[in-house]
């Protein structure tokens, strides 16, 4: 059993899944193909994906891949808090440049659903983070591209001091989403 809040975006969703607890701990169905299929969320993922950030304020993103190894992804937290950010990079569609921010932590327990379509990153913001997330494509370095954390045209509130955040080359070097290849 999952909750489902669609955000400001279209198709970006928040998802809750239940969680049950008792003196042992806890249970939790974080992926269930028929729970999300009767929520209309029907995605085949091939591939999962971890990361650690020892940090807190470490900068990771924004990500995408192009058609045809474009990605869906489903982001949660395992241990920690990020601010996950979302940016519609499909110039035919009347939100494209419009991003939006969630938390999403383990306290939450909360994931969020990225479509394709859209750049993807987050910044930690407690140390030891730990994100877990599923893709609907595999890696494709060919298809893999960035866009700068911090240009102007999108405006992204990260909510902390971008001036100190740690980031990688990759991304510190990532172009303007006005020299970007995107979406159509």
């Amino acid at each position: 059993m999952i909750e489902v809040r669609p955000r400001a975006l279209e198709g970006v969703l928040e998802i809750l899944p239940r969680k049950l607890g008792d003196d042992r701990g806890f249970f939790s169905e974080t992926w269930n193909a028929e729970s999300f299929g009767n929520a209309g969320i029907n995605l085949q993922f091939v591939q999962d994906n971890h990361s650690l950030s020892v940090n807190k304020g470490v900068l990771r993103g924004l990500h995408y891949q192009l058609p045809p190894r474009a990605q869906d992804k489903l982001v949660r937290v395992i241990r920690g808090a990020i601010l996950d950010v979302v940016v519609d990079i499909r110039k035919s569609s009347p939100t494209f440049r419009q991003w939006l921010s969630l938390e999403v932590s383990a306290a939450r327990w909360n994931q969020i659903l990225v479509p394709k379509g859209f750049a993807h990153g987050f910044v930690t913001l407690e140390d030891n983070t730990e994100v877990v997330y599923k893709v609907t494509d595999y890696y494709s370095a060919a298809h893999d591209r960035s866009l700068r954390f911090d240009d102007a045209a999108i405006g992204v509130d990260w909510q902390v001091d971008v001036s100190k955040v740690q980031l990688s080359d990759k991304d510190r070097s990532a172009p303007l989403l006005e020299q970007a290849d995107i979406f159509v």
